[in-house]
C-alpha cells in the first residue's frame, strides 16, 4: 500500500493496481513496481510502513480501521487498542439497549469453539457408527472392544475440552489452550496444547 502525500500530510491512499494523477501529470500503474522508492517519493508516494503492535489475531479480537500517518520522511499505519470478542453468550439487544423480543441469543467464542469440538468429535466417530448399527441388528455380533475403546476415548476427550474451554475467563486464556508448545528438547522436540488432542482413529 501506499499513500501520496502534499504539503507534508497524506491526502489519498493508493493500493498501486491503478496509474494516478497528481496536479496536471497521468502516471501510469506500473510507477508503483518500476520506479524506485525515491523516485515515488520525489513526486509524493509514499510506500507504507506496517505498525502491528496493537494488532491481535482476529479470531479471538476484533482490531481497529487502521490509522495513517506521516512524519520524518515515513508513512505509517498503525492500529488502535483492539477489543476482545465476547466469550459467553448474551441475549441481543436494540439500539436502546433493550433484549430483542423474541429472543436473539448472540453466540460467544466459548459457544462456538465447543460447536468445532462436537463436530470433530463426530467426524471421528462416524466412520465406526456402523459397528454399533450391526451389533443392533445382529443379536449374535459384539463390536470389536477396539472400537468400543476409541469411540468412549473420543467422547471422553470430547468432555475434557468442553470443560477447558468452559473454565476460560478471558479470550486470552482461550487462546492460549490452542497454541502449540515444545514440551520435549530442542534435539527431540514434543510438540503439544493444553486443550490436548482426540485419540488416532483405529
Amino acid at each position: 500500500m501506499f499513500v501520496l502525500v502534499e504539503s507534508g500530510s497524506i491526502t489519498k491512499t493508493l493500493s498501486g493496481n491503478k496509474g494516478i494523477t497528481i496536479g496536471d501529470i497521468q502516471y501510469p500503474q506500473n510507477i508503483f513496481t518500476l520506479w524506485t522508492a525515491s523516485e515515488k517519493e520525489a513526486i509524493g508516494i509514499y510506500e507504507v510502513v506496517w505498525d502491528n503492535t496493537n494488532k491481535k489475531d482476529e479470531a479471538y479480537y476484533t482490531n481497529t480501521n487502521q490509522s495513517f500517518d506521516f512524519a520524518d520522511g515515513v508513512a505509517t499505519a498503525s492500529f488502535g487498542s483492539a477489543t476482545a470478542k465476547e466469550l459467553n453468550d448474551r441475549n441481543g439487544t436494540n439500539e436502546a439497549g433493550e433484549e430483542l423480543d423474541p429472543v436473539v441469543v448472540i453466540e460467544g467464542l466459548k459457544t462456538k469453539h465447543k460447536r468445532i469440538i462436537k463436530q470433530q468429535a463426530s467426524g471421528l466417530l462416524t466412520p465406526t457408527d456402523w459397528y454399533i448399527l450391526k451389533a443392533t441388528d445382529v443379536e449374535s455380533y459384539s463390536v470389536p472392544s477396539a472400537i468400543t475403546t476409541f469411540r468412549a476415548n473420543v467422547r471422553t476427550k470430547s468432555n475434557d475440552m468442553e470443560v477447558l474451554i468452559d473454565a476460560c475467563s478471558t479470550v486470552d486464556e482461550l487462546a492460549t489452550l490452542y497454541k502449540y508448545v515444545n514440551t520435549g528438547t530442542e534435539e527431540n522436540p514434543v510438540m503439544e496444547r493444553p486443550l490436548g488432542e482426540f485419540p488416532e482413529a483405529v
